[in-house]
């Protein structure tokens, strides 16, 4: 593996960079007090909107899909690279100008489906002009997804499904699910969970499901809902692998933007200890400060590192799910570790709505449990070494 980071990929950061300067910051700073103060109004709503859309028009909110549907055909390293570069914005809107790690995002799951849906559904999803979301976890079914118990049961014109999925990111505003069920009981994993694209209109947002972060999933329910044999989503019973393929990227993705999130939150302890003054002298004087942003600083470039060679072999077409986890294991737990060493070095300060760390550790928190929890990334990792 090549360390260094190839030329263009170098100047494409830097387009993205001076984007971000441009647009996404100046949004930022007008909402300050309605960020301070948890507050999501529709103006905040509206304006998100907007960056997506010049994101999108500008090529990077769709830069990760094929040439071939509009896209760029941007490499997983590329990607990573503008994921982690957005999230060390600090800027809480930078999340809306890509489509990673959003589930809400166009997602390459689509290429799988029917011309006729995916012309439908993906042209409006990388102009930003609609969303989608990932439905798969549900009440019973969390970080063991092959146990899910919504099922499609086969009809004469396609499909019925029944069933509860929860904890689903952006099923509010979405024009659309993906949509994992079981079309054969005895096989599940091995061939009867199967991908349906689902519109909006068929199912129902049962409720908000309230969490700590800035933003909240939903429940949503299939009630006889009828879906169209067209709206498979590849090949009947192959749902799981398709699944599994996308959190592995997903995984990857999380792990670049924690390296981001890690990356403003040492930069802020480390600027704060070089100003900021306690008993006649800066913090940056006291190695009580100064050794856990040293250790940090391995920390997160051990976790840089391992999120760039997961990119790497999706890139090269290598085995990547024991990789994809490590680097999600690693990143997560990294950056909440160095997030929560910022807000102590702040001080009192870092407990303030109005700091962008007190959002970003709250933000990490969640991220240690979404897309497999810390737990389960461990059990893969054991696994793969032959353990269990």
């Amino acid at each position: 593996m090549n360390f260094e980071i190839a030329p263009e990929l170098d100047e494409l950061r830097r387009s993205f960079g001076r984007f971000l300067d441009r647009e996404v910051r100046p949004v930022e700073a007008r909402f300050g007090a309605e960020l301070a103060g948890w507050r999501h109004t529709d103006e905040m709503h509206e304006a998100a909107l907007g960056l997506r859309r010049r994101a999108a028009a500008e090529g990077f909110y769709a830069a990760h899909l094929p040439e071939e549907v509009g896209g760029w055909g941007l490499s997983a390293l590329g990607t990573s690279l503008l994921v982690e570069d957005a999230a060390a914005s600090g800027l809480k809107f930078a999340q809306y100008v890509l489509g990673p790690p959003n589930p809400q995002g166009p997602s390459p799951v689509l290429l799988a489906a029917h011309p006729a849906v995916r012309d439908r559904y993906l042209p409006p999803l990388m102009r930003g002009d609609i969303t989608m979301c990932f439905a798969l976890t549900e009440p019973d079914a969390g970080s063991d997804a092959q146990a899910i118990t919504t099922r499609a049961t086969p009809t004469a014109d396609g499909w019925v499904l029944d069933g509860t999925k929860h904890y689903i990111t952006g099923a509010d505003e979405a024009a659309f699910a993906v949509v994992f069920a079981v079309t054969d009981r005895n096989l599940r994993a091995n061939g009867g969970i199967t991908a349906f694209c689902v519109p909006r209109e068929s199912y129902r947002v049962t409720r908000v499901q309230e969490t700590l972060a800035d933003t909240h999933p939903y429940e949503i329910v299939f009630d006889h809902t009828e879906v169209p044999k067209d709206h498979v989503i590849g090949e009947v019973g192959r749902g799981f692998a398709t699944a599994m393929r996308f959190l592995d990227t997903g995984r990857t993705y999380i792990a670049a933007m924690c390296v981001g999130l890690a990356q403003f939150c040492l930069d802020t302890a480390v600027d704060h200890a070089r100003t900021r003054r306690a008993f006649g002298q800066t913090l940056a004087k006291y190695q009580g400060v100064t050794f856990p942003l040293a250790d940090s600083k391995v920390e997160l470039e051990s976790a840089r590192l391992l999120t760039r060679l997961v990119a790497y072999r999706i890139d090269t077409g290598g085995p990547a799910s024991l990789e994809s986890s490590m680097a999600k294991l690693s990143a997560t737990e990294t950056a909440f570790r160095i997030a929560d060493r910022t807000m102590q070095v702040l001080g009192g300060l870092g407990l303030m709505r109005d700091m962008p760390v007190e959002r970003i550790w709250r933000m990490l928190r969640v991220l240690r449990i979404v897309e497999g929890a810390s737990e389960i990334q461990r059990i893969m990792i054991a696994r793969g070494l032959g353990l269990s």
